[in-house]
């Protein structure tokens, strides 16, 4: 569906994939985050989705002027879940209205997995 917008110079069109890339993009970049998650679990195992398939967790809805955004995760062992989460909420929220110009009323994080993270398996080897 997307979200339209009029402008003097004519009307812009923000197809949902595209917020739901830049939302993926902007969570990936937060501390503590090991990757996104796809948005159904498996056999109780979440699967981390690479770097082409960001989009694929996130779910937006755009309903009015309001867009909400649910997000799927997987943190990094050992660090605090809750500070992560709020750190991915801010951060996507922030980075969509400033990227976008959407008023973004809502950030939900549902965390489907702790990992080691990339700096952990270095560690280990």
């Amino acid at each position: 569906m997307g979200r339209a917008m009029n402008t003097e110079l004519g009307e812009i069109t923000i197809a949902d994939d595209v917020i739901a890339a830049v939302a993926g993009m902007a969570a990936t970049e937060c501390y503590g985050l090991v990757g996104m998650a796809s948005r159904t679990i498996t056999d109780g195992i979440a699967e981390l989705l690479g770097r082409d398939n960001i989009a694929r967790g996130v779910e937006v809805d755009v309903e009015g002027d309001d867009v909400r955004i649910k997000l799927y995760i997987i943190v990094e062992y050992g660090t605090r879940i809750t500070e992560v989460a709020n750190n991915v909420m801010d951060k996507v929220k922030y980075v969509l209205e400033t990227t976008t110009g959407l008023r973004v009323s809502e950030v939900n994080v549902n965390v489907h997995g702790v990992r080691v993270g990339a700096g952990g398996k270095e560690r280990h080897k």
